[in-house]
Formats: C-alpha cells, sequence, structure tokens
C-alpha cells in the first residue's frame, strides 16, 4: 500500500511509478487526498498495463485499486 495523501503531483505519481518499476505487482493500493493524484495516477497506470478502481472515501480521500 502507497500511502500519497498530503502530497501535490506530481509526487504520488512518482511513487507509484517507483513500486510498479521495483516489484511490477499485480494488485497495488494507493491512498491520495486529491482529484488530481487519482486523475493522473489513472493515466500513469492505464498505460501501465492497470485497471483502475476508484473508491471515494469521503470528502477528498480516495482509495485507488490498480490491478494487472
Amino acid at each position: 500500500m502507497i500511502d500519497a495523501r498530503g502530497y501535490a503531483c506530481p509526487m504520488p505519481v512518482a511513487m507509484v511509478q517507483k513500486a510498479v518499476k521495483n516489484g511490477s505487482p499485480a494488485e497495488l493500493e494507493v491512498l491520495v487526498d486529491n482529484r488530481c493524484a487519482v486523475e493522473n495516477i489513472s493515466r500513469f497506470a492505464g498505460n501501465h498495463g492497470y485497471r483502475v478502481e476508484v473508491a471515494e472515501q469521503g470528502g477528498e480521500e480516495f482509495t485507488l485499486t490498480l490491478r494487472r
């Protein structure tokens, strides 16, 4: 799990990119607290063969689940 809450873009994407490059996990969960990060991580993940599910946790907190 990556907790990217409190980080502004592009840092959340960079954190996901590092995790993907280091292990290419079949599933990865990412916590973010802004819509920009949701959009950017979703785009990055889609370009790297992941399907993305987004669950809003209330307010401006989101859980993204990336699956191959």
